[in-house]
């Protein structure tokens, strides 16, 4: 029994910051339809900003509970400073192209943000663990666990439901639905489409940054930390659906059950559980559990 409730929570644990970051290339591909590779460099470097900041801030004695905040902060800077000068000096300029092409331009962005974080911040890990220690820890019944977990956890439902309710309840997210259905549409009826798709970048970098930022205290934060995130933020698009908050929710869920399972009973198999729950579920589901309908075009 207690095995079974170690995996299940630290498989909610890895779906929650997962989601997070699956969140956000869901949305940059349901509204801007861009497999956007450069997403794992973006959690890449909200956790180096994160780390840094909060590394800053315990030098000045501030309280390590309270660099949660500064998490949140580093990741908003890095979606205000990348965001708008990835997606309108860079990706505009492809929109009208070959998707594959707009594929390996992220791509190519993603090479240059890899070496770009080895230059700013070197080739040495970045901890902030002090943070991560400030929750201490929660005893539920014969088991404890780290209360920063529980936080993260919280965060990540937060966020899934934030996103669902502005896109389903609110004015704006009408007009985000309207141009993912038809952008040319919705231009027509004066939807400043240019716009929608800068905000929806903005807002998928954030989360990608988020992610990265609320996983530091976790980690320690080193090269090469945007390669796995990405092919493991890729599955759960794929699981789910690409371009579905649900979908996301639920490709993270099963991403981290696996995982954990795999931790916990075959170790040996960590990496290799998420891939073949992917295959699983795509032999019988190929455009992922959550498929959307397409519109049918005469």
């Amino acid at each position: 029994m207690s095995l079974a409730l170690t995996i299940l929570f630290d498989g909610l644990t890895y779906a929650a910051w997962l989601f997070i970051v699956a969140l956000g290339l869901t949305l940059v591909f349901g509204v801007l339809k861009i497999l956007n590779i450069a997403h794992g460099s973006f959690y890449a470097v909200g956790a180096y900003a994160g780390a840094s900041l909060v590394a800053w801030l315990i030098s000045l004695k501030f309280s390590p509970a309270l660099s949660v905040i500064a998490l949140v902060l580093a990741a908003a800077g890095v979606a205000a400073l990348l965001a708008p000068l990835t997606e309108r000096g860079l990706l505009r300029m492809f929109y009208q192209r070959d998707e594959v092409l707009l594929v390996l331009v992220t791509y190519a962005l993603f090479l240059i943000l890899e070496d770009a974080t080895k230059l700013l911040w070197g080739v040495h890990p970045y901890y902030a663990s002090d943070t991560y220690q400030a929750f201490g820890m929660i005893q539920l019944g014969a088991l404890n666990y780290a209360g920063y977990d529980l936080m993260l956890f919280v965060v990540a439902v937060a966020a899934g439901i934030t996103s669902w309710w502005v896109l389903n309840r609110t004015r704006q997210g009408k007009i985000v639905t309207a141009v993912i259905h038809n952008a040319e549409v919705a231009a027509s009826m004066g939807v400043n489409v240019s716009r929608v798709y800068t905000g929806a970048f903005v807002v998928g970098v954030f989360l990608a940054a988020l992610g990265g930022a609320l996983t530091a205290p976790m980690i320690s934060v080193q090269p090469g930390l945007s390669v796995g995130v990405i092919i493991v933020s890729f599955a759960v698009v794929i699981i789910g659906g690409l371009g579905s908050i649900e979908g996301a929710a639920l490709g993270a869920l099963v991403v981290g059950l696996a995982r954990a399972a795999s931790v916990h009973l075959w170790p040996a198999a960590e990496l290799f559980s998420i891939y073949i729950v992917m295959a699983i579920i795509l032999v019988f589901r190929p455009e992922g559990v959550f498929q959307r309908v397409q519109a049918r075009k005469i």
